[in-house]
């Protein structure tokens, strides 16, 4: 039997190449809420080709298979009109496609009146993501609807998205955090799978005018600038959780060590990219000290953005592609100690 050993312990060996290589992909999707693969930010007007297809019946056909992208989410609680909860609606729907989103938002639509209800237009997705993202991308409709309630204190922020193609849970909740929201539940929604970006403005001018507490000017500036540079690294490193972790960690950092100037910032970046495993590019260092000394300015709850971070590191640590590999190696460690002792 001495003369195999040499081949079983090759035949070992590629046993541990192939079954490491797709562990880390195949653990992440069994673990996240929503999707790593980041597409490009499409046009609030552009709902997957929609606009191409003039005639009702094609239409039709398109709101009925709109469901793909509803994902779990976080409100697992019904938000009803006795929770006096604030609706942002995008302000160019069409009929059939506001019956949609208050399908979506589980409000009837004869109950309509009983909400309160604000619009959001064109024209202020320009003004607010203008610096951020290109004109035609943005698009000319306003599409984007926001159904917001306010929790008691310490509830949190929970997210829910249905047809939101581009931004994420953990991307809304952290740029939320930073405009200075709180303790919400929150359900964006579009009339077919559109981007989402323009859902932030919504959700931060409904829980405004619901609260009565003003959200800055610098504030949503900032919350939106993070929420598409959250997005355009994810889109670079192809992994949406670890984009996400990476700026919760740095918000954390810079605050919590009130880190001003900018070499302190970019060392911060350093450090937080050798800890995370992340290469970013010039452009990307650049674009994220730019946004943390704005993050800085602001005046943030350190006690909501420590949370938000530590909830990222906890659904990470499930997915830990270190903790994957330890354990497949100790197996196959296990099995060619056997043959080894065997052999002997």
């Amino acid at each position: 039997m001495k003369k195999y050993a040499k081949q079983i312990f090759c035949i070992v060996t590629a046993c541990l190449v192939a079954t490491a290589q797709p562990a880390p992909v195949l653990a992440a999707a069994a673990e996240t809420d929503e999707t790593d693969v980041m597409a490009p930010i499409q046009g609030e007007e552009t709902e997957t080709g929609e606009e191409a297809q003039e005639d009702a019946g094609q239409q039709e056909g398109t709101q009925e298979d709109a469901g793909s992208l509803d994902q779990e989410g976080e409100v697992t609680e019904p938000i009803t009109k006795e929770d006096k909860p604030f609706l942002a609606l995008g302000a160019n729907l069409t009929q059939q496609q506001l019956d949609k989103v208050l399908a979506l938002l589980g409000i009837q639509p004869e109950e309509l009146s009983d909400y309160d209800v604000i619009y959001i237009t064109n024209e202020e997705e320009h003004a607010y993501l203008g610096d951020y993202v290109d004109a035609g991308k943005i698009g000319t409709r306003a599409l984007s609807s926001v159904l917001v309630v306010k929790r008691e204190a310490g509830s949190g922020i929970h997210i829910t998205t249905k047809n939101i193609s581009y931004c994420t849970i953990g991307m809304y909740k952290n740029a939320l955090i930073t405009a200075g929201i709180t303790d919400a539940d929150i359900i964006v929604a579009g009339p077919s799978p559109i981007s989402g970006t323009a859902g932030l403005v919504g959700a931060m001018k409904a829980y405004s005018v619901m609260t009565g507490e003003e959200v800055s000017e610098e504030s949503m500036d900032t919350a939106l600038n993070e929420l598409v540079l959250t997005g355009d690294i994810a889109e670079t490193m192809g992994d949406t959780e670890k984009a996400e972790e990476l700026v919760a960690y740095l918000k954390q950092e810079i605050i919590e060590r009130g880190l001003e100037s900018e070499d302190e910032i970019r060392a911060a970046i350093g450090e937080a990219c050798g800890h995370f495993n992340i290469s970013l590019e010039e452009h990307e260092i650049q674009d994220l000290t730019g946004l943390l000394q704005k993050i800085q300015d602001l005046d943030l709850d350190l006690d909501s953005i420590k949370h938000q971070a530590e909830a990222l590191y906890d659904k990470l640590s499930k997915i830990d592609a270190g903790g994957f590999f330890d354990k497949v190696k100790a197996f196959f460690q296990s099995i060619f100690d056997f043959f080894k002792g065997l052999f002997s």
